[in-house]
């Protein structure tokens, strides 16, 4: 039997559904343990790598050439599913790097390592009947890990929870820094995630502000509003993406022309250093927040906060 077949069989042998039982997935295994063809399962090794790490190393010692679009099929459709069976850990040397990095990494979990050594050994079908015992405690185990590493963010409701990385702590900062001293009133509409995407809603005040929550991807990243005003706030932080600039402004205008509301643009930063790299493409006529000086605004000539609030 070939190894791509063996990989198969094994991910077949630990449960995984049908979806996963196939050559793609069965590669991405083997590239983990860093498997050549004629390499004895017993002979296998972790090590952390990245999806292109897998391209390569099929097309080096399999013949198969994926194409570079082919990543995240794998990340998507099995690379993913690895990580909730516990058979993998993704950022095992930094488990607060954001989702979105290109050093995110996925290294083979020792327990599985441990188990895969002995394939086609007699050990093999006593190892595997433990490892499946366990296997639920596994994945409490890792989940655990990642919930501890999530950013709590208190509101007026249930707290949320986002995932690690820097544009999340900015986020974080906005609705526990910047709610309470510049709108203390408002409430959280909306938050995303860099990881989950679409994360917290407040279904009342998205269908009484009448926001096209369909059209989540051309929000900005948080969603502030004031009943009593009946105003929004719209917040964009900014850490690798641009700012709230007059194009940016001019779709999301768009986006929300069926919102009865008055609303307010506000770029936030985590510091002056990330303010400075894109401030000639901030808009005219919207509100600058950093967070490492948090009792202040810059107003990019904005006379609608003042406007409103003062």
């Amino acid at each position: 039997m070939s190894k791509i077949k063996e990989g198969v069989s094994i991910l077949h042998q630990l449960g995984f559904p049908r979806a996963q039982l196939n050559d793609r997935s069965a590669l991405t295994l083997l590239t983990l343990l860093n498997l050549k063809p004629d390499t004895e399962w017993s002979n296998a090794t972790k090590r952390p790598v990245i999806i292109h790490d897998i391209l390569e190393f099929v097309k080096e010692n399999y013949g198969i050439n994926y194409a570079e679009n082919t990543r995240e099929t794998i990340r998507r459709q099995t690379i993913h599913q690895f990580e909730q069976a516990g058979l993998v850990i993704k950022n095992y040397d930094d488990p607060s790097r954001p989702t979105n990095s290109p050093k995110t990494n996925y290294i083979i979990s020792d327990e599985a390592l441990h188990l895969l050594k002995t394939y086609n050994t007699p050990e093999w079908d006593l190892n595997l009947k433990e490892y499946i015992k366990a296997k639920g405690t596994l994945i409490e185990r890792y989940e655990k890990r990642k919930k501890d590493l999530q950013i709590k963010v208190e509101t007026d409701e249930t707290p949320i929870y986002l995932s690690p990385g820097k544009h999340n702590e900015l986020q974080a900062d906005i609705i526990q820094k910047f709610r309470p001293t510049f709108c203390p009133d408002c409430k959280v509409v909306y938050v995303g995630d860099t990881a989950r995407k679409l994360l917290s809603l407040n279904d009342d005040l998205i269908e009484k502000t009448k926001i096209p929550i369909t059209q989540h991807d051309k929000l900005p990243d948080v969603v502030l509003y004031d009943d009593k005003k009946n105003l929004l706030f719209l917040i964009e932080a900014v850490t690798s993406h641009g700012p709230l600039s007059p194009k940016r402004q001019i779709e999301l205008e768009e986006t929300l022309k069926d919102s009865p509301t008055k609303r307010i643009y506000i770029s936030a930063f985590p510091d002056f250093s990330e303010f400075k790299k894109h401030a000639n493409d901030i808009a005219w006529d919207t509100e600058i927040w950093i967070s490492e000086n948090p009792n202040h605004m810059i107003h990019f000539n904005g006379p609608q906060f003042f406007t409103v609030y003062k």
